[in-house]
């Protein structure tokens, strides 16, 4: 008997930011995989369960795990924070089933469940940074080497697009978000809006407002759990908030706007 692979987003970090979906699988299932952080997420839904916690380096045991779990019969959550199709786990599961030879219509049924990935929750905490355009790059070069990393930072600061970065710093990564931001000052003022987020809608959550130019004074903020959000030259600040303009500004004139019942 064939069991089922669920593949979880479990967002942010908080209960109340977990989709029905998530929560309804995780009930579901007979057993739970997952890096130890994300599993710790959801301890308090997961008793009586059969849990597998692994170390972050063992991505590939994990799907091997989780597939052949599910194939002798198991139901199987892989739980992953944020959303497991953004840096997650879902491409290697699919890579893995597709090496194999894994067909969706007749064998194992696999399903992703859809998270709130840092980029939604940080954002939705400094305000609305991401009104427009806007680029998502890891500064991980564990799989990506660095020289391409540079290559789509410079263009999407050639493109004026608002960055968001995952990963910015670790004990062994320091250089990256350094060489970012000296790649940005080529095409941004050392003024423009930085927001630094450690554990969003976690208990250990902070939230730092600075700018590319006091960037390196807050290295004690950086580390896996952060995300950074900066702006790009629309982006300014208010009352500790980043906004991104959507351009409606000019469309409906909103400063001589007087009409309350405005839809925009």
């Amino acid at each position: 008997m064939t069991g089922k692979l669920y593949i979880v987003g479990v967002g942010p970090g908080h209960h109340d930011h977990m989709t029905f979906r998530a929560k309804e699988v995780i009930a579901e299932s007979d057993t739970i995989v997952g890096y130890e952080t994300y599993v710790n997420l959801v301890n308090d839904l997961i008793e009586g369960k059969t849990v597998y916690r692994y170390a972050m380096t063992q991505e590939v045991e994990r799907a091997h795990q989780c597939i052949d779990l599910a194939k002798s019969g198991k139901i199987v959550s892989l739980v992953s924070s944020g959303d497991p199709g953004i840096y997650g786990m879902a491409g290697l599961i699919y890579e893995t089933l597709a090496e194999s030879g894994w067909k969706p219509q007749d064998d194992l049924k696999v399903e992703i469940i859809p998270g709130v990935s840092a980029l939604n929750s940080c954002a939705s905490i400094i305000g609305s940074p991401l009104m427009t355009d806007f680029a998502v790059v890891s500064m991980s070069d564990l799989l990506v080497p660095w020289e391409i990393i540079e290559k789509r930072v410079e263009s999407a600061a050639q493109g004026d697009f608002v960055i968001v970065i995952y990963n910015p710093a670790s004990k062994k990564r320091i250089h990256q978000l350094q060489d970012t931001r000296k790649i940005l000052l080529k095409y941004r003022k050392p003024t423009t809006p930085v927001a630094i987020i450690k554990g969003a809608y976690r208990d250990s959550q902070t939230i730092v407002m600075t700018n590319l130019e006091e960037l390196p004074n807050h290295s004690e903020q950086l580390g896996m759990i952060s995300t950074v959000i900066i702006g790009n030259s629309s982006t300014y600040t208010y009352k500790d908030l980043m906004i991104n303009p959507r351009g409606y500004k000019s469309k409906y004139n909103l400063e001589e706007q007087t009409n309350p019942n405005l839809k925009i």
